[in-house]
């Protein structure tokens, strides 16, 4: 008992000093204060307000039982569960994903839709304030017994759906909802009472995000709590195969030992957000090394020049490093929101623009990927080459990926802005406006660029009086030369083209802090920075350990990787090698595939000619589109990664 009161006595005092304080360097400006005007990011928001919902409705009500088994709850007649016992979080997912559409795009029938279903979710929780209609339906008296079975999970994406749905339209009564069950979870687990190894993280960070909203430091201390359990053998009940490698759910040793990335990619992702929220609340610095030890563990060696990670099916996650390859790629899509998740957090703890630069990488290609330009086809895993029979699916049986990737989209405008009480942040060049807080001011500040099709970024601020503090903006590691944090991936030309920045027209002096360039003035209405990137086109070598990208070379253009693919080269992506003296154009075609700038090059392609008696070598023009947009016409041949040997080509697929 006295153990149990000096841990309890341990985390008040320290969260009573996060009540004053947070170490995050500044504070991430929310999507709701953002007004996004993007030429590249607004057509696939208002998509996903449209198209997406929709599918994910006819989806979640209409073709599978996920509703159906809120509704059978309800009615207490013993009927049985349909689906997979993780389903519950597939709602939470898509409310989540509808209450950011709703304050982008008001919609009120969209907002009836929401609040039927947060009522059906009300009516399924029982007195207790469990929810979960896997047990509730099919043996409550097994509940919290497998550590595996995703309560906890589901739980948390309901918590995640009700503080987003809050803040969207102040609506509590799925606040309320997510209160109740936090409640029953913390009155069952937690410090002095049972051991619980999370399954599949996520409840970490939703209960800090909890926390936030209601001020209660039980949720913060329950969080903080969760991440202590991992790495001492407490898991229990665990009945798939899979689940005897602890190794898979991150639980080898403490977190706060961690040095290496491994087992289930999403999980890993889920866990380290939740521990880079808590270490900036807490100030707990055990946590800060040991994830900037394995984000460099991902980054230098498990990470896909497209910003995807996990390599392996086989547990969907991590294998060895360097081990990457391209058409077995597995990169799930919502491992790829994770690292989207996670290197926001580790940038706004640390201030380093090098968590940004991964950030946008996954962004702009991993994750984009994994939505179709029509807003309701999706990828589950995303390769980085295929023989042709890959295909963008309406919706799969585990169905993580559709709601997750929405949810990402819809609420960009959390990922652009920061600001604290000296400075303001810009991460990403996203066309937008917004009020950003110094000290006791609002400064209203808007960003004009075509991004990411061409660099020129234009920023113009108008407070009402002249303000001093100093601007920080990202000068993206792609822009300096440096293709990714580490050198697991490097451009062959490390020419250099300067950055210019200027003020109200005039050439302005910065100095470069953490990959920011830092300008320091009176700031006074009407100020204009404007900034130009260069777009040059870079040929990517890959590391001599990944042996899947021997001898071959990637394009990259700005944050954005292409790929060739058949459709636009004669059914035809493997017939071809890329020269080291290959020369590269550029050229935007608005028709193309939602408007895209494309790359050309001649390049010497094998031809087998009288029914494959013969083999020739054609020059022919080759055309290559950025590697989110490949798949929307269709499957055919695709490669990232494309060979500089006519020993590499595979002329039969």
């Amino acid at each position: 008992m006295r153990l149990f009161q000096f841990v309890i006595l341990f985390f008040l005092l320290r969260l009573e000093a996060a009540a004053q304080n947070t170490t995050r360097k500044f504070e991430p400006i929310g999507f709701s204060q953002v007004k996004i005007n993007d030429s590249f990011w607004e057509p696939a928001m208002k998509q996903v307000a449209t198209t997406t919902l929709q599918a994910c409705i006819l989806q979640t009500e209409i073709k599978t039982p996920r509703i159906k088994n809120f509704e059978k709850v309800a009615r207490q007649k013993g009927e049985k569960h349909e689906g997979l016992f993780y389903d519950d979080s597939d709602v939470y997912k898509a409310l989540e994903a509808f209450a950011y559409s709703l304050k982008n795009y008001p919609d009120a029938t969209l907002e009836k839709k929401a609040d039927e279903w947060i009522d059906k979710v009300a009516a399924a929780q029982l007195p207790d304030g469990y929810i979960g209609t896997w047990y509730t339906l099919g043996g409550l008296e097994n509940r919290w017994t497998d550590m595996s079975m995703h309560e906890d999970y589901n739980g948390g994406h309901l918590i995640e759906a009700a503080v987003a749905y809050y803040h969207a339209t102040g609506k509590r009564k799925l606040l309320d909802v997510a209160i109740k069950f936090a409640d029953h979870f913390n009155n069952t687990f937690g410090p002095g009472r049972k051991h619980w190894v999370t399954g599949h993280q996520e409840l970490e960070l939703a209960l800090v995000k909890l926390y936030k909203v209601t001020q209660d430091k039980k949720y913060l201390i329950l969080a903080h709590w969760l991440l202590e359990e991992r790495g001492h053998k407490y898991a229990r009940g665990y009945t798939w195969t899979d689940w005897k490698d602890t190794a898979y759910a991150q639980d080898v040793v403490p977190v706060r030992m961690q040095k290496e990335i491994t087992g289930h990619a999403v999980r890993a992702m889920y866990m380290y957000s939740g521990a880079a929220d808590v270490a900036a609340l807490t100030g707990d610095e055990g946590y800060l090394t040991a994830m900037s030890t394995v984000w460099e563990d991902v980054v230098f060696r498990n990470m896909y020049l497209t910003g995807g990670i996990g390599s392996s099916g086989n547990n969907e996650g991590f294998s060895t490093d360097f081990d990457l390859p391209n058409e077995q790629a597995y990169c799930e899509t919502c491992a790829s929101v994770g690292m989207v998740f996670w290197n926001q957090r580790m940038n706004t703890l640390t201030g380093d623009s090098k968590f940004i630069d991964v950030l946008e990488r996954s962004l702009y290609n991993a994750a984009r990927d994994g939505l179709s330009l029509s807003g309701d086809r999706f990828f589950y895993g995303n390769p980085l080459a295929s023989n042709g029979r890959h295909a963008r699916r309406e919706w799969f049986g585990t169905a993580c990926c559709p709601a997750n990737i929405a949810r990402l989209v819809a609420s960009l405008g959390d990922y652009i802005y920061g600001a604290n009480e000296k400075g303001i942040w810009i991460n990403l060049f996203v066309g937008s406006s917004t009020q950003l807080p110094m000290g006791k001011n609002l400064i209203p500040i808007s960003m004009e660029t075509n991004y990411p099709w061409q660099g020129n970024v234009k920023i113009t601020l108008q407070p009402k009086s002249k303000v001093k503090m100093s601007l920080h903006v990202r000068i993206p590691g792609w822009a300096q030369g440096q293709a990714v944090p580490g050198d697991l991936y490097v451009f062959e030309d490390l020419k250099v083209p300067a950055v210019s920045i200027r003020i109200n027209g005039k050439p302005t002096a910065f100095q470069m802090e953490k990959g920011y360039a830092l300008i320091e003035r009176e700031w006074k209405k009407g100020d204009v920075l404007e900034m130009e990137l260069p777009m040059e086109i870079k040929r990517v070598k890959a590391r001599s350990e990944v042996k899947q990208d021997e001898d071959r070379v990637a394009l990259q253009r700005g944050p954005i990787v292409y790929c060739v693919e058949g459709e636009d080269n004669e059914g035809k992506a493997w017939n071809l090698i890329v020269p080291k003296n290959t020369l590269f154009t550029t050229a935007f075609l608005p028709d193309l595939l939602g408007g895209i700038q494309t790359i050309q090059f001649e390049a010497p392609t094998i031809q087998l000619k009288e029914e494959g008696s013969k083999v020739i070598t054609e020059r022919k023009t080759i055309t290559a589109i950025p590697y989110y947009a490949w798949c929307n016409r269709g499957s055919n041949q695709m490669q990232v990664w494309l060979p500089q040997k006519i020993s590499d080509i595979k002329i039969n697929n």
